[in-house]
């Protein structure tokens, strides 16, 4: 899928960060399989008892792609750049948080200082929308740096073609990869390009041809034939949340919690992965994937499909059966109202479920409507069940969705105890704190029946044999690119 804008301080989509990620690098970086946080371009970083004031020690060794020198100066106008108004931030301002200022007092030090305590910030800083920019290159080109990004990272950006394609350099002066890379120094490939298909049967076209060697997203269905040949599968857990239908608590008959409760054990998660996304993603059991920071495993013990169960909570809340089938109260129909989008496989998804609710007397009823009216059916609450997920390797991404004033909070849920735990989430530096807070957020949001989980999101990736090094970093969307190499 072609990116609508590349610029990773401006705009906010996960495509940029597939190629940029290795224009740019950032201050730490998160290791995939523990999720600690290691040097970067910063040495090393203290963070105060207070939490509010973070001090990195910079590497000296480091040039940008133009030759100009990395310190601390550059990044101060790099989060200045970010946290500015006029930049219409649409996502890096949003990971820093409570920003305050940034402080260079000498070449090799800055402070980040904050209003409040914000746990999250390693992770922003680790990621590419926090990525350090060349303050030469963005007083050059102003609004027009998304053509000419200069970065310090294993691979210079050459040449962008929006709609059309991508094509990063190998930096031959490139020696100051983090320690959790296999390669440190200069890339094994010179060139790289990515080639946006927005069709995906020519993408598939594109792989099989070799036209390309690497394809992403690729459909689960698909995964079996391209494998049994000459590609290799590079599957990527992606962090965050799982596909899940929110349901709405202010709105009958989803407002009584017996018979949400009823709706999760009607619906049988492993005939749906199954069915449908082919055994390729992990049943979810709650509001984070596995691949989570801080996830739960004791969601797994709630909501074993049983049907049988689910009928007696409906029993238990005065539904009674009725003759097509479809349970009635108070002379109303068992039904519940649904939007959907057209993609993610989710109206495959929504199809199943209808019809395994339909097998303890619910009705559901969907529409599949545009993104931007689905996002307005969840502001105004004027359905039942709204399927949403997104993506992010930081736990606090629940408190846009269940905390009372969340922007996301499609389940309308208004829960005092679930707003305390995700405020004090934020402000812990303490990794083993958050956890057991966080901890209990999942567990709230499950006794409360809030969403019904569906998949783990897993990033489908294929490639030819002859690509060797692929890896992928701790988002499960960006690889890292320096120590891939092509075999004969």
């Amino acid at each position: 899928m072609a990116p609508s804008g590349i610029d990773p301080h401006v705009n906010a989509s996960s495509e940029l960060g597939i190629p940029l990620t290795s224009v740019y690098d950032t201050l730490v970086y998160q290791e995939p399989a523990t999720g600690r946080f290691v040097p970067g371009l910063a040495e090393s970083w203290k963070i105060s008892d207070d939490g509010r004031t973070y001090s990195f020690t910079l590497r000296r060794d480091v040039k940008f792609h133009d030759g100009t020198p990395f310190n601390a100066a550059a990044v101060k106008v790099n989060l200045e750049r970010i946290a500015n108004p006029a930049t219409q931030s649409q996502k890096a301002v949003f990971m820093l948080g409570p920003f305050d200022r940034a402080d260079a007092p000498d070449e090799s030090t800055v402070v980040i200082r904050l209003k409040q305590p914000f746990a999250p910030l390693l992770d922003s800083l680790s990621q590419v929308y926090l990525g350090m920019a060349s303050p030469a290159a963005l007083a050059r080109w102003g609004k027009d740096y998304q053509l000419h990004q200069v970065g310090t990272g294993p691979f210079i950006f050459k040449e962008y073609v929006p709609q059309d394609h991508l094509t990063l350099a190998r930096n031959p002066d490139y020696k100051w990869g983090p320690a959790i890379w296999e390669n440190r120094g200069p890339a094994h490939l010179d060139e790289i390009i990515f080639r946006f298909f927005v069709d995906p049967a020519t993408r598939a076209l594109a792989l099989e041809s070799g036209q390309v060697q690497v394809m992403g997203e690729v459909p689960p269905q698909d995964v079996d034939r391209l494998t049994a040949n000459k590609f290799a599968l590079h599957a990527a857990p992606i962090p965050g949340q799982p596909l899940q239908f929110f349901l709405n608590t202010r709105r009958a008959p989803t407002d009584d919690v017996r018979v949400r409760q009823a709706l999760l054990y009607a619906t049988d998660r492993a005939a749906i992965i199954k069915a449908i996304f082919r055994n390729r993603s992990p049943v979810a059991f709650g509001p984070l994937t596995s691949a989570t920071v801080g996830y739960d495993p004791k969601v797994e013990k709630l909501y074993p499909f049983d049907p049988d169960k689910a009928r007696q909570l409906l029993d238990d809340a005065g539904w009674r059966p009725g003759p097509d089938g479809v349970r009635q109260k108070d002379g109303q129909r068992l039904r519940v109202d649904g939007v959907l989008m057209d993609y993610g496989f989710v109206p495959e998804t929504a199809q199943l479920v209808q019809a395994q609710w339909a097998l303890v007397g619910v009705e559901f009823r969907t529409q599949s409507v545009p993104y931007g009216t689905l996002l307005q059916a969840g502001r105004e609450g004027s359905v039942n069940v709204i399927p949403f997920l997104l993506s992010g390797s930081d736990p606090d991404i629940l408190r846009q969705f269940f905390r009372g004033d969340g922007s996301f909070n499609y389940a309308r849920v208004n829960d005092p105890a679930l707003d305390a735990a995700l405020d004090r989430a934020v402000t812990l530096t303490d990794p083993q704190a958050r956890a057991l807070l966080y901890a209990d957020v999942q567990q709230r949001v499950m006794a409360q029946a809030l969403i019904v989980p569906i998949r783990d999101y897993v990033n489908l990736n294929v490639a030819a044999k002859s690509v060797t090094g692929l890896r992928y970093d701790a988002r499960g969307w960006f690889p890292q690119l320096s120590n891939v190499n092509m075999i004969p």
